[in-house]
């Protein structure tokens, strides 16, 4: 399968149902820190200090710990996206977290773990919604000075 510049490996849909949830968040979180970097840039933005300093407003655990909270409460998420939620929030990672609560990294990872197995699955327009819908809960809550 191409994939833009780089030749991707097959991986079937069962072998990405069977994946750890921590390694659908380690694709997820590549993911997502791409999309808003783009989002950033194709919205005017180009210093680079400025851009770090905004993307971090995104990508933070807290951050996509509140849009998937936010996703799951506003029933936004399908049944299989919930379960995929709740093992990425249930996953043991063996290390604690260093900037936030447990439970707020928990819940990072699960948005993580969403994303990763959206973008495996080649689920693009509905990757392409659970994006926009984390992107905008994130500017929503900063315009609100949360």
């Amino acid at each position: 399968m191409e994939k833009g510049l780089i030749r991707m490996a097959a991986i079937t849909e069962s072998d990405i149902r069977q994946l750890n949830a921590l390694t659908l968040a380690y694709m997820g979180d590549a993911v997502y820190e791409q999309a808003v970097r783009e989002h950033l840039i194709r919205s005017g933005r180009v210093k680079p200090n400025t851009l770090h300093r905004l993307a971090t407003n995104y990508v933070s655990a807290v951050a996509q710990a509140s849009a998937v909270r936010a996703m799951e409460a506003d029933g936004f998420l399908s049944e299989g996206e919930l379960a995929v939620v709740r093992r990425g929030r249930n996953a043991k990672s063996g290390h604690s977290p260093k900037s936030t609560d447990i439970q707020t990294y928990n819940y990072s990872s699960a948005f993580e773990a969403l994303v990763g197995w959206l973008y495996l699955l080649g689920r693009t327009e509905r990757l392409g919604e659970v994006i926009g819908r984390a992107i905008s809960h994130a500017e929503a809550e900063r315009e609100d000075g949360r």
